[in-house]
């Protein structure tokens, strides 16, 4: 496949890929926007930009990821299966590309009764590996799944999520998203070395790891209180014990905290099959651009 995106370039040439997150504002005003993802710019390789996370709306992720990257950011743009269905998918994944956004995130959502406006109505025409399955077809086949031909083809780059576990990993599960289209996978947050070495190895068991690209989920915390609440809500999330006490007995949990994801950073790279890093964070883009600068001294 021709490279597309910055982000697909990078992962060719096998370079650590850092990437971050930005949630669209609540604001009808692109400057907004711009001014809170401007500390990525140039240090990140791709951001990916929130589609009304927390089933909360915010300026869409579409028209947000067109603004990134006519700023020359490489957008991840986020797609729900929650909020449209196949037809207004489509249409997005054919008008993202027409406008330089090739990377894609296909996702289930968060649940709307969750959200500030819980009467809202989930869509789910489709899951989010048909989402996967469908834009692998309009760009390798030229079609639509009416059988209408695409000329030219949306250029997509396609990305998946995975949550690394204690556990057991499913390597039939994910052989499938990959033979479905996925490209790369972005994890859920990872905080502990030891688990994702286990999980990765068995991929590598399994002849995964020479098959797509694992991006590993990390962040700061803002203090103990937020790492433990994080802990306690956030699915397949686990903040070690020690990391816990770290940020209690230290004087700047911020700073502390970015020195914890600095060596998290630095025992990623060294399993294999890790291919970058996911830096998350709500309203955290300035700390996240940090974080990447002092990793790369």
């Amino acid at each position: 496949m021709n490279n597309q995106s910055l982000l697909q370039k990078k992962l060719l040439e096998k370079k650590f890929i850092y990437t971050a997150e930005t949630t669209p504002p609540d604001a009808s005003d692109k400057e907004v926007l711009l001014k809170n993802v401007m500390p990525l710019k140039g240090v990140a390789d791709a951001v990916n930009v929130t589609d009304n996370p927390g089933a909360k709306a915010h300026m869409s992720s579409l028209t947000a990821s067109i603004i990134l990257a006519q700023n020359d950011i490489d957008p991840i743009l986020q797609l729900t299966v929650r909020d449209r269905n196949r037809l207004a998918l489509q249409g997005d994944l054919i008008g993202a590309s027409a406008l330089g956004v090739n990377n894609i995130l296909c996702l289930g959502g968060d649940d709307p009764k969750n959200g500030d406006q819980p009467e809202t109505k989930a869509v789910n025409d489709i899951d989010s590996l048909t989402l996967v399955s469908t834009a692998n077809m309009m760009r390798k086949e030229e079609k639509l799944p009416s059988g209408r031909i695409l000329n030219p083809p949306p250029k997509l780059f396609i990305g998946g999520a995975e949550v690394p576990t204690q556990g057991k990993p499913n390597p039939d599960k994910i052989l499938n998203k990959i033979n479905s289209g996925v490209d790369f996978f972005q994890t859920q947050y990872v905080f502990d070395p030891k688990i994702l070495k286990d999980y990765m190895k068995i991929l590598g068991d399994n002849g995964i790891l020479d098959k797509t690209n694992f991006i590993i989920g990390i962040g700061p915390f803002a203090s103990a209180k937020s790492a433990k609440w994080m802990n306690d809500n956030l699915f397949g999330v686990d903040v070690p014990d020690e990391i816990i006490k770290r940020l209690e007995s230290s004087k700047d949990p911020k700073e502390e905290s970015k020195k914890i994801c600095i060596e998290l950073i630095e025992s990623y790279r060294n399993i294999n099959g890790v291919k970058g890093v996911h830096l998350m964070g709500h309203k955290k883009e300035l700390a996240i651009s940090e974080i990447i600068k002092d990793s790369k001294k």
